[in-house]
């Protein structure tokens, strides 16, 4: 169990809605959706969906950035995630650093799979269906994004998205002397002060996830303040 999993929820009821995806940038078709990912025929079962809240402040965000730098927008990568497609990056992403290091399924130790296992819980929340632990993207209150330009042209963040590695962590290159290493934590604090503004916290493993209401959102907001004792607005949402 992770510590934010301990956070109490309370869920508000609130529906997820439908990204208005006109307002911000998008890559068509989804890139889980491209793997294979088991999305089903429900309106909601989408990787375009947020609870109402959390996309009031997400468009907040948008506005927020284009009072510095207009005609830029974020775009959305994935928000509203069921548990199956949980599972299946998860076993996915596992997959994929199999094969980074040259391992078969068959050749695979007890504790080489642990270890692997390990790294990918690092940076994907285990696709739980207790009611107490929900993955932050089920609850649809977390959302994954970067930026595009005027042109629009991706920002260059230094690492991809869902990348797992260290180069993930929001300040990786906080404190490098390299120019263009520099430019990537500039574009990154662009993209963190216009979620902060509008009330959203920053997973500390990943540049790209920011949620707003989940227990990771309320287990954050109190490690900064330990007064607030906020509980999560949102669990796993069922329709």
């Amino acid at each position: 169990m992770k510590p934010y999993q301990q956070i109490t929820i309370q869920d508000c009821g609130e529906p997820l809605v439908a990204i208005p995806l006109e307002k911000f940038a998008v890559e068509f078709p989804h890139a889980y959706q491209k793997l294979g990912a088991p999305y089903h025929l429900s309106s909601v079962d989408s990787p375009y969906y947020l609870r109402q809240s959390v996309l009031d402040r997400l468009l907040i965000a948008q506005l927020q950035l284009q009072e510095n730098h207009p005609h830029w927008k974020i775009l959305i990568f994935d928000a509203y995630r069921p548990v199956e497609v949980q599972q299946f990056m998860v076993d996915y992403s596992f997959e994929q650093l199999l094969k980074q290091r040259g391992i078969t399924q068959q050749s695979l130790s007890a504790e080489q799979h642990q270890s692997i296992l390990t790294e990918v819980y690092q940076f994907w929340a285990a696709p739980s269906l207790d009611p107490a632990t929900p993955p932050p993207h089920s609850t649809g209150a977390a959302v994954d994004i970067t930026l595009v330009d005027q042109t629009g042209t991706l920002l260059n963040m230094g690492s991809e998205i869902d990348e797992i590695s260290p180069r993930s962590y929001p300040n990786y290159f906080e404190n490098s002397s390299d120019l263009i290493e520099q430019s990537h934590h500039q574009n990154r604090q662009i993209l963190f002060q216009v979620m902060k503004t509008a009330g959203f916290q920053q997973h500390p493993n990943e540049w790209w996830h920011f949620s707003w209401g989940d227990q990771l959102w309320a287990w954050l907001t109190n490690q900064q303040n330990p007064e607030e004792n906020a509980i999560a607005k949102y669990g796993r949402y069922s329709s």
